[in-house]
């Protein structure tokens, strides 16, 4: 952090649609604000490459006419975005928007409230955009203390992943089921998911692709899981939702059959179990909520299903402005408290602001490969 005129520069990434069709990435110069009496200046250490950041990152520009230029400090990426998808793009063009969910780093700085002079020199984990720079600064309670030796990368996802886990699990039980049903479950998210819900005693029925990705949550203790791929596919689906029960599914994919073939199992499973034939099929309502976008062409289904079923979208925010701020400090607390056992992230590598922008790493870590999740560390030099 620069120090001069009284004025504080550091190094953010930023993410540009221009009006004429093209995507810029680069790393802006920008001010660091002097913290106000309830904020503080967070030194980033480890913020996440997660699926919610590529989105805002990239958009949807064709990654394929990537394009470098700058010097190796300040290097600057350009890809183009196709026509079709220009006007989507309508209101955020010409604007350079900062990116970075979540993250974690090193207090610096701290206002005069109590709350923010308690976190100064502390480890912290933070949430609240544009963490993918060198500095943040950002309202104290918006900062979670990390525990006693946790570093910065350990604390990185504690928001983003943790939060959606606990938030389906706490959505399962408000809505009125038992168990639950989840897609790309070998994902970070996934085995997060899958750790919560056998401390917590929750049938939970994993959907991959892969027969590897099967093995590894088996590895983890996972008892239900079915592979796409498989010529018995829907036949393992069913026959995992009788023996769980499970009405309420979260899928990843968003895109293609899925949501719909969910849907068309739990309605077997649960016709095995009725002793009466209704031609609008049986009562319980099933649900699939569509929380990613992994598959961005049509959702479609078959309505094999009855007619108590619903199937919407279900996002991290609204859902923590929907049950309030206790009950969301009780989830970060959860969070805090299990940090290196239930809620551990694993990253297939680290890397630098400038490498974020490097078109080879580009092309690695927006792949969305299962374990090849990424850590950018913006106090690395380049």
């Amino acid at each position: 952090m620069n120090v001069g005129n009284n004025e504080r520069k550091a190094l953010e990434l930023r993410s540009l649609i221009k009006s004429s069709g093209e995507l810029e990435l680069s790393l802006a110069e920008v001010a660091v604000p002097q913290p106000a009496a309830g904020e503080v200046v967070v030194r980033m250490e480890a913020t996440p490459l997660n699926p919610s950041d590529l989105g805002l990152l990239f958009g949807p520009a064709d990654m394929s006419s990537v394009k470098a230029s700058g010097s190796p400090s300040r290097p600057v990426v350009t890809a183009r975005i196709p026509e079709a998808a220009m006007k989507a793009m309508a209101n955020r063009l010409d604007v350079s928007m900062p990116v970075g969910n979540e993250g974690a780093g090193v207090v610096v700085e701290a206002g005069a409230s109590p709350a923010a002079q308690a976190l100064l020199g502390k480890t912290v984990a933070l949430i609240g955009g544009a963490m993918y720079a060198q500095y943040r600064c950002i309202a104290a309670d918006q900062c979670l203390l990390l525990p006693e030796g946790a570093t910065p990368a350990d604390g990185a996802s504690s928001f983003v992943n943790p939060l959606t886990a606990l938030g389906m699990v706490d959505t399962m039980r408000r809505e009125g089921h038992s168990a639950l049903v989840h897609t790309a479950a070998a994902s970070n998210l996934g085995q997060m998911l899958n750790r919560i819900c056998m401390k917590d005693g929750i049938a939970l029925v994993n959907i991959v692709r892969k027969q590897e990705q099967a093995d590894l949550l088996k590895s983890m203790g996972a008892k239900y899981v079915c592979i796409t791929s498989s010529p018995s596919f829907l036949q393992d689906l069913t026959e995992a939702l009788v023996a769980t029960g499970a009405t309420i599914a979260f899928d990843a994919t968003g895109g293609g059959k899925l949501a719909g073939q969910i849907l068309g199992c739990m309605e077997a499973a649960l016709g095995r179990k009725s002793k009466e034939y209704s031609r609008y099929g049986t009562n319980t309502l099933k649900q699939v909520y569509i929380y990613g976008g992994l598959d961005t062409g049509p959702t479609e289904f078959n309505r094999n299903f009855g007619f108590a079923w619903s199937m919407g979208g279900w996002l991290l925010f609204p859902y923590l402005q929907k049950i309030g701020p206790q009950a969301v400090q009780a989830l970060k607390q959860r969070v805090a408290a299990e940090l290196k056992t239930t809620f551990a992230s694993h990253y297939a590598k680290e890397i630098s602001l400038a490498e974020v922008l490097d078109p080879a790493m580009i092309a690695r870590y927006s792949q969305r490969t299962t374990g090849e999740k990424y850590l950018i560390n913006p106090a690395r030099a380049g």
